[in-house]
């Protein structure tokens, strides 16, 4: 398999923690989407990252999509999300919470990026929607027993919120801090100390 991206993006980085922790071997393209869209335009139309090339060359793109194809593969009842039921439903529910603001946010770098000026109102809404995601996750953080919400071993909840976090942190150092919030900075500080998010890590590298 190919997973094409860079591991700044944290849509990328959380299918590649995935491959890592179900021991799936794959060959990472580290292409740009932004400057280097045309090396992978004949596997996704959408010039879009992550895209995950399978063995049989069909492609895969959407990291919902991706994931759930790796959870079958590795088998529903071993995956890193519960088969079914409410813990299924809330580990959904905070995946949905953090790729939403780090869809929010990646929107609003775009918009930053190349618009010659954006509405302070629709900046102002932007912006607190980015905190409010943040906060969100940090409640979840604080609200949970134990050191993962998968069980003893981080899921694809787990992942998503570190990776968004570290994301944010980073693209938007003059927004967010993560010392502002506590449960969650611990999370990540968990997260980040263990092997497959130290092999699946790169700094954020701004599109030039």
């Amino acid at each position: 398999m190919q997973l094409i991206g860079q591991f700044d993006s944290p849509f990328v980085r959380r299918v590649g923690i995935a491959l890592e922790l179900y021991g799936m071997g794959y060959e990472h393209r580290p292409y740009s989407s932004f400057g280097e869209s045309d090396k992978f335009h004949r596997f996704n139309p959408l010039r879009r990252v992550p895209t995950l090339v399978l063995e049989s060359g069909e492609a895969l793109f959407d990291s919902a999509a991706i994931l759930d194809h790796l959870d079958e593969i590795h088998g529903r009842e071993r995956a890193l999300i519960a088969a079914s039921g409410p813990d299924r439903r809330a580990a959904l529910r905070r995946i949905a919470l953090a790729t939403g603001t780090a869809d929010k946010a990646v929107a609003y770098f775009y918009a930053r990026l190349f618009a010659p000026s954006l509405d302070a109102a629709f900046a102002a809404r932007t912006e607190g929607q980015i905190r409010d995601g943040l906060a969100a996750l940090n409640e979840q953080c604080a609200g949970r027993v134990g050191q993962w919400w998968h069980g003893d071993s981080p899921g694809h909840d787990d992942i998503a919120a570190a990776c968004v976090a570290r994301f944010l942190s980073e693209a938007y150092a003059w927004l967010v801090q993560l010392d502002d919030y506590p449960a969650l900075a611990r999370h990540c500080s968990h997260a980040e100390e263990l092997g497959a998010f130290g092999k699946v890590s790169q700094p954020f590298i701004p599109p030039s």
